[in-house]
């Protein structure tokens, strides 16, 4: 197997031959044309990211800067992904993230790690560990996503949360490490911030 196709096997790999380093640099050109644009340059973007995403769907939007070591080569974003500033991917692996979701300002989600054993990282030893997040969830502003990670659908993490382990579907999860604190309940069905109510009638009106 070589060090390439260790990437994205979870072995352990020498990041730094020339075949990786090759491709990568490339696809950081690309990424660094991408957060050069303009913000009128929507119609730009959107034909950037489906060159540099390994997939991306219809009507995502990928607000510059954005930091991604292989540019998002190895993310798989669903339709109507949003992302704010500052999205962080440090996709050495692959990334998949579910339609409808939403991605707060200053968010990393990293497959990479480093081993514990300090003679392996003087060696620059590396693996990575695919990050898998749902359908319709939203990730708040600095939250930390770490390798191997899954969250379900519809799930909120809380904002500067540290996601270490998998977070289950239809649940509010928050904290360092990020643990569950509730499900989505039909409380939240009727408020929408503290005592604010939604007005359904107003929703279906703006539809």
């Amino acid at each position: 197997m070589t060090e390439k196709e260790k990437m994205t096997s979870g072995d352990l790999y020498l990041p730094d031959g020339d075949e990786i380093m090759g491709e990568q640099l490339q696809c950081l050109d690309k990424l660094y044309d991408f957060n050069q644009t303009r913000p009128t340059q929507l119609d730009k973007r959107e034909a950037m990211l489906k060159e540099m995403f390994a997939e991306i769907g219809e009507n995502c939007y990928i607000e510059p800067p954005l930091h991604a070591n292989w540019g998002g080569a190895h993310c798989h974003f669903g339709n109507n992904v949003y992302a704010n500033f500052n999205l962080t991917l440090v996709d050495d692996s692959h990334i998949y993230v579910g339609d409808y979701t939403m991605i707060a300002p200053n968010v990393v989600i990293a497959t990479a790690g480093h081993p514990i054993l300090p003679e392996l990282r003087e060696k620059a030893y590396q693996y990575n560990m695919p990050v898998h997040i749902g359908r319709n969830c939203w990730i708040g502003a600095g939250a930390l996503i770490m390798p191997g990670v899954t969250i379900g659908d519809n799930t909120v993490i809380g904002a500067g949360s540290v996601v270490t382990k998998d977070i289950p579907a239809n649940v509010v999860a928050v904290g360092n490490p990020c643990r569950v604190m509730r499900e989505i309940s039909e409380h939240d069905r009727e408020y929408y911030y503290k005592d604010k109510k939604i007005d359904f009638s107003q929703i279906i009106k703006d539809k």
